[in-house]
């Protein structure tokens, strides 16, 4: 394993300039130096390990980690958090597309991690109104220097970190609010004389073209125009602002997105995507969406329904094929206006106290979250300097993106505390040399322009969290599912007003309309509280 030198004080605090905490830093009067993987702490911040407490934390299991770099739980960033950090975690991964229940069966074992991570606000407010979290802000104000000064100068969090007027958890500011993002080939429009869509029917109409239009050149009618990922369905319901998670305020009543009169034309959608061919058949058992990359990458697909970064995805078709330009593609209007694709609220992870651990537990746990907001998430999320980045003008250079994707990338999962914000025009200098990279990373800027420019329609900051709610939600989910499966992939088995109006029966018979009281209820008591930053 690579040894990473010490890095200086000054270097440190060039960096700390850059990502923008160095206020924080000097606030708390804590600007310390981060030791690197490998390297010796200070002497002032040296533990001896023997005397360290050791909590646990869940973190996703992406599948990133490569095998000559170890497993989730044990590698060069798990050894690097154990020598340098005040604690020893033990790391509890869990499948990301299986995070929730394999979490409900350890807590229900009694083998839940001590700190329990989650993007998902109202999981979270599930396990507080189920006992299995405690609140925590008296410990913060007790415990903590770093997070409560970066708490009083981010006032924004506060109220996302609240369930049933208490602190139950511990969160930061998300790098950037953007989150889904639309790609097209532009060399596949160029070569078929088409415009970018900039509308619901124009996006179709482009679609048949990609099918029809032989766009690859191979003389067969073999491509697949739209590549899906976990975000594609999200993605078409922001189209006609039918977040199916998500609270509606429509004449002063809080009304829920999967059961709204235009939840059926989200489905008419998804439907004439499948009906004609302008998807893969089999997206459904597509669950991790490989064979969906895969179509992308080998370069049978023309649009892709995902992020806004696709660095990794791009750099494949590149690969594949050098003459390729994958670039961003505004979010398209329906007949309803044009709403922006899915954007984060101000919070990123959230990350929850089992309500099992002790005070001393407790105590452990926040002086790891301040080690990790002050020092600890700096390495883990862009590696060694001078082995994964050059630092060049104050600002961070990858070296080697195959070296960084191997050894660096799977890393940011164990920062559960960030300090920083990303501008587009950061990008260009943070890359790597090579031709791809800076390609990439032109494109990159100009992809969060545009992730950013439409904004997206959020009436209220978060969803109500009361009990009746979250084990609707939990009980309705997997049925609703199976229904709009139905419509979409059933031929004429179900048409979407069908569809929607099984929905609707579902919900009422599961306690829907109480529910939708209860929210009601909550959104007039709260209602000079929720008004979207």
């Amino acid at each position: 394993m690579n040894k990473l030198k010490h890095a200086g004080k000054s270097a440190l605090a060039a960096i700390m300039v850059l990502t923008m905490s160095v206020t924080v830093l000097a606030a708390c009067g804590t600007n310390k130096s981060a030791e690197q993987p490998g390297s010796s702490p200070d002497a002032s911040k040296a533990v001896n390990k023997d005397t360290k407490k050791e909590i646990s934390i869940s973190m996703f299991d992406r599948g990133k980690v490569p095998t000559e770099e170890g497993t989730y739980e044990d590698n060069r960033w798990t050894k690097w958090i154990d020598e340098n950090s005040p604690v020893k975690v033990k790391w509890i991964p869990v499948a990301r597309n299986q995070a929730q229940p394999k979490l409900n069966a350890l807590i229900a074992a009694g083998e839940a991690p001590d700190l329990i991570w989650e993007y998902d606000r109202n999981y979270i407010s599930q396990l507080a109104n189920q006992g299995a979290i405690q609140p925590i802000g008296d410990y913060i104000d007790k415990y903590s220097t770093t997070y409560k000064a970066y708490l009083e100068k981010h006032p924004e969090l506060q109220p996302y970190l609240k369930f049933n007027g208490q602190v139950y958890a511990v969160s930061f500011t998300r790098e950037t609010l953007a989150n889904h993002g639309m790609w097209i080939r532009q060399d596949w429009l160029d070569k078929l004389g088409l415009a970018a869509p900039t509308t619901v029917e124009e996006l179709i109409e482009v679609a048949r073209k990609f099918k029809d239009g032989d766009p690859d050149g191979n003389g067969q009618a073999d491509t697949v125009p739209i590549a899906l990922s976990a975000s594609a369905h999200s993605i078409e319901q922001a189209f006609f602002f039918t977040s199916e998670n998500q609270w509606y305020v429509e004449d002063e009543q809080l009304q829920f997105g999967r059961i709204l009169d235009r939840y059926a034309d989200t489905l008419t959608f998804q439907k004439q995507l499948f009906d004609e061919g302008l998807i893969d058949k089999e997206y459904i058992t597509d669950t991790n969406f490989q064979r969906s990359s895969q179509l992308l990458t080998t370069g049978k697909a023309g649009i892709y329904f995902g992020n806004w970064d696709i660095e990794e995805l791009n750099n494949n078709l590149v690969k594949n094929d050098p003459n390729v330009k994958m670039v961003p593609l505004e979010s398209i209007s329906s007949k309803y206006g044009k709403n922006g694709l899915f954007q984060e609220a101000p919070p990123s992870v959230l990350t929850a106290f089992n309500s099992k651990m002790s005070e001393d537990q407790i105590q452990a746990a926040i002086q790891f979250i301040d080690w990790m907001l002050e020092d600890g998430w700096v390495p883990l999320k862009y590696g060694e300097e001078n082995v994964h980045y050059t630092l060049v003008d104050g600002v961070r250079q990858k070296r080697d993106p195959d070296k960084f994707k191997k050894e660096v990338s799977y890393a940011s999962e164990y920062a559960i505390m960030i300090d920083n914000v990303l501008q587009p025009e950061m990008f260009l200098a943070m890359a790597a040399q090579d031709e791809i990279s800076q390609n990439y990373a032109k494109v990159k800027g100009k992809s969060l322009e545009i992730a950013m420019k439409n904004k997206y329609r959020r009436d209220i900051p978060y969803s109500p969290d009361f009990p009746e709610l979250t084990q609707l939600i939990a009980t309705f989910a997997p049925i609703a599912q199976q229904i709009e499966a139905k419509v979409v992939t059933g031929g004429n088995s179900m048409s979407p007003a069908e569809g929607l109006n099984e929905l609707r029966k579902e919900w009422k018979r599961l306690g829907g309309e109480n529910v939708e009281k209860l929210a009601q209820a909550w959104y007039d008591a709260n209602i000079n509280n929720l008004k979207y930053r």
